[in-house]
């Protein structure tokens, strides 16, 4: 039988209730033998639930029904009673972006133009393009080279075009022990192991790296130095620098995803000022701008460039013309800059709110960042406290088995989106999950 079918039997079975979030699946061999079906094909169906966001695994402990739904268009499995809140999901949006955008839009729809913008686009775009993904990724103190990027369509899409293009099916791969959570899936697509690498308080421990390596080598490292996700820490000058030392030694590759380092102005410099000739950085036009303004940069290795084409163009992960032409107008003219700083503005708004309504809990967060990392209070397990939330005050949040890599026991905490509900619905939904928390589990 179809894993796929299966799977979707399991899915109608959550839309329905049948299975509500946080309840536990039977083991895969039991879940084979109920619906009478391989255990091979067992897995796959526990590994498509997986990649729609409909259930989580954690280790030692099984798979659970997702407190809620990993999709923007999709509704709480309950409902409470009140409008749901996601504080999964992170959009971004700040008033007057959309005025901002569809100004610089205008010359760009006249006929000629527009010709010309839906065309299709290369993977390295073209040179106008190239100047203004440099012009967007610059950070105080380094320029990125223009002639050294290419484009994706999103930056996930990036991410997987850069493994892919240096990592052989059966690879292994370094990543933070806890890590953005679609890069597991991503992985998990191309054939390749992850391999968690210690943290501490600035990221992964370039000593842990090294020694990983020496015991089974690694064929790339997959790393967030900039208010990483979802622990929103940042790596300092000293430690890039020994990062940027280990993966020279070893002589492996580094993805550096900066998909928010937009927020922490003052920063260092990313990893490929310290390593460029080691470094593909990978980053994205849509937390800057808008959800759906979803162009990926890679700025690639000279040594790499052609391989990193060739894995966007076959694996049909270009950039469409119709958005490079439109990123050129928005850097050109400003719009890029100002939203970014507004949404500077926001986030530190947001990180108020979670200071005002968590006070008193252990929670870790940037600053200036869109999402906060919160230990919860014993008894709580994660698993429960999504499931209680997403029931009783129809809230939404990350448990921290999505972020958990390797053989690692998935820590009793949550990430808290902070973007996408208005400032007063926040404010709110951080008041009532303070509550459940000191409630208890």
């Amino acid at each position: 039988m179809d894993f796929r079918l299966v799977a979707d039997e399991v899915a109608r079975e959550i839309e329905r209730g049948a299975l509500k979030p946080g309840d536990r699946l039977p083991t895969q061999r039991a879940f084979a033998r109920q619906r009478r079906i391989a255990d091979s094909t067992a897995i796959r169906v526990y590994g498509e639930l997986v990649r729609r966001g409909l259930v989580v695994g954690e280790v030692g402990r099984g798979t659970f029904v997702r407190a809620a739904p990993a999709h923007p268009d999709s509704t709480l499995a309950e409902d409470s009673g009140r409008t749901p809140v996601n504080l999964e999901l992170n959009y971004p949006v700040v008033p007057g972006q959309s005025e901002l955008l569809g100004r610089s839009l205008t010359g760009l729809l006249r006929a000629d133009t527009l010709d010309l913008a839906t065309l299709p686009a290369a993977p390295d775009g073209f040179a106008e393009a190239r100047a203004a993904a440099a012009r967007v990724l610059a950070r105080p103190g380094w320029e990125p080279e223009a002639d050294r990027v290419l484009f994706a369509g999103n930056s996930r899409q990036a991410v997987a075009a850069a493994l892919s293009a240096l990592v052989r099916p059966g690879g292994r791969v370094a990543v933070e022990e806890l890590t953005y959570a679609m890069v597991k899936g991503v992985v998990q697509r191309l054939g390749i192991e992850l391999v968690a690498i210690r943290m501490d308080e600035e990221g992964m421990c370039p000593d842990a790296l090294a020694a990983v390596h020496g015991r089974t080598p690694l064929s790339a490292v997959y790393v967030q130095p900039t208010v990483h996700n979802p622990l929103s820490v940042t790596m300092g000058e000293r430690r890039r620098q020994q990062l940027a030392d280990c993966v020279r030694e070893m002589g492996i590759q580094v993805v550096e995803d900066t998909t928010w380092s937009f927020l922490a102005e003052h920063a260092p410099p990313p990893l490929a000022a310290y390593a460029p000739e080691r470094t593909v950085l990978v980053d994205s036009l849509s937390k800057r701008l808008a959800p759906g303004l979803s162009t990926g940069f890679l700025l690639a290795p000279a040594a790499h460039t052609d391989a990193l084409a060739a894995a966007l163009r076959f694996g049909a992960w270009t950039a469409g013309r119709f958005n490079l032409e439109a990123m050129v107008r928005w850097a050109g003219d400003g719009t890029v800059s100002r939203i970014v700083a507004a949404k500077r503005v926001d986030a530190a708004d947001r990180q108020a709110l979670v200071r005002e309504h968590l006070a008193g809990f252990e929670v870790r967060a940037h600053p200036g960042s869109y999402f906060c990392w919160w230990q919860l209070p014993a008894p709580w397990r994660a698993e429960t406290f999504t499931a209680r939330a997403a029931r009783e005050l129809g809230i939404a949040v990350t448990p921290g088995s999505a972020f958990a890599t390797g053989a690692r026991t998935a820590p009793d905490a949550v990430r808290v989106a902070l973007a996408s509900p208005p400032r007063p619905v926040l404010a709110d939904a951080l008041r009532r999950l303070a509550e459940l928390a000191s409630a208890g589990g």
